[in-house]
């Protein structure tokens, strides 16, 4: 669906969705374990079912209740289908597992999935062979433990599907990280996650050792934090004149995106240079905040963002440009020259959630409404969104 969001002002509160990313992770432990445990999960979206998904598909069962999901664990069903939808988390924490209890399967997406990158994590997976590097692909064997030496800045996500798979094997391995690890704060909440689960994770020089023949302990119940990505849209919107208080988050939280409201500070002083090789999914709506701003905003470390649902550097610029904005792309991140407001115009939602919601949030201020293309896209990780916007004084359109 199209829809156009005229000038507003949002006030009032909302609660943080629950965290995709922790979500990810509780399901998972919840389901390597040996007895039924519950995930106390706020909301869903379509990556975290894709996630409920493929627990079911490797013989588990997940059932849905209003006080939880109680999960029971996976039996190893042999050469199932694991469909995966667009969630790059779920597929890259799957295959290694799949491939740890050497049960096979077959691995299927859509969207922009097929395209993102899988052969670093593929290539290390010894014991195992794969039909090629692309979905859909089947796998068969099984792993083997040892030395896992890959790069640490291509996707946190092997890491994590590593990490979930080693313990489970007979013996002791390690992964040796031949380039620094990006997106470092994800692959904290993932060790932080097996520890409440009860397995264990050892920070080497290099990288990580995993002990073989480790059991999931998870508690009988596991709340899911908000989500820090998801509440950046409202924290960005109060940030850029609105008035929304953003309730349900941990101030402790080892999700990396806490970071911005640090991010959102720096950005009142006229111009701010970056970093996003650990806050990438926050760079298309900082870079909102940033055309509001004065001064000149530089975001490097994010070339990664050129292989998410979209190109997600040639979007933002794209977008910010067609709502009367100055933003130019370079090869690892985006320029904005902040000019204190957005006129509005069409803005191409590419299929991407983040790209939508940001774009939904510019248009708040901007001096006309913003027609945005594919909306429905936020179910990817944010399905109550334009609800949340409306309740909050957000006026949009259906087209």
């Amino acid at each position: 669906m199209n829809v156009r969001v005229y000038p507003c002002t949002l006030d009032g509160e909302v609660y943080a969705p629950a965290s995709k990313s922790m979500a990810h992770r509780a399901l998972l432990c919840a389901a390597l374990a040996e007895r039924e445990s519950q995930v106390l999960l706020s909301s869903s979206s379509e990556d975290i079912d894709a996630t409920a998904r493929c627990i079911e598909a490797a013989g588990g069962k997940v059932e849905r209740g209003k006080s939880g999901w109680k999960i029971s664990p996976v039996s190893g069903a042999e050469n199932a289908l694991y469909d995966c939808g667009e969630s790059g988390s779920t597929l890259r924490f799957f295959l290694p597992v799949v491939a740890a209890l050497g049960v096979g399967g077959t691995f299927t997406g859509k969207g922009r999935l097929p395209a993102r990158p899988l052969g670093e994590l593929l290539s290390v997976l010894r014991g195992c062979r794969v039909s090629g590097d692309k979905l859909p692909l089947h796998i068969e064997g099984r792993l083997e433990s040892g030395l896992f030496r890959l790069r640490g800045d291509v996707s946190s996500q092997y890491i994590t599907g590593l990490l979930f798979a080693l313990p489970l094997l007979g013996g002791d391995s390690e992964i040796e990280l031949t380039t620094p690890l990006e997106s470092a704060s994800y692959v904290e909440m993932t060790l932080r996650a097996l520890a409440e689960a009860g397995v264990s994770a050892e920070r080497t020089e290099k990288g990580f050792f995993v002990r073989g023949g480790q059991r999931f302990r998870p508690k009988d119940k596991t709340e899911v934090e908000g989500d820090w990505s998801n509440a950046a849209f409202f924290l960005t919107a109060s940030a850029i004149g609105n008035l929304v208080r953003v309730r349900g988050l941990n101030k402790h939280s080892a999700q990396g995106d806490a970071k911005v409201l640090s991010a959102l500070l720096s950005l009142r002083s006229g111009g701010a240079e970056i970093d996003a090789s650990d806050i990438p999914d926050l760079v298309p709506v900082l870079s909102v905040a940033a055309a509001y701003a004065t001064g000149k905003t530089v975001f490097k470390n994010a070339a990664r963002l050129r292989l998410k649902e979209c190109d997600r550097l040639h979007a933002a610029a794209l977008n910010l440009n067609a709502l009367g904005g100055k933003a130019t792309e370079t090869p690892d991140g985006l320029i904005v020259q902040g000019t204190g407001g957005l006129k509005g115009g069409k803005a191409e939602g590419f299929n991407d959630h983040r790209i939508v919601m940001s774009m939904a949030i510019a248009a708040t201020q901007a001096e006309g409404p913003v027609e945005i293309s594919g909306a429905e896209a936020v179910n990817k990780s944010y399905p109550s969104f334009f609800e949340e916007f409306k309740r909050l004084g957000g006026k949009f359109d259906v087209l």
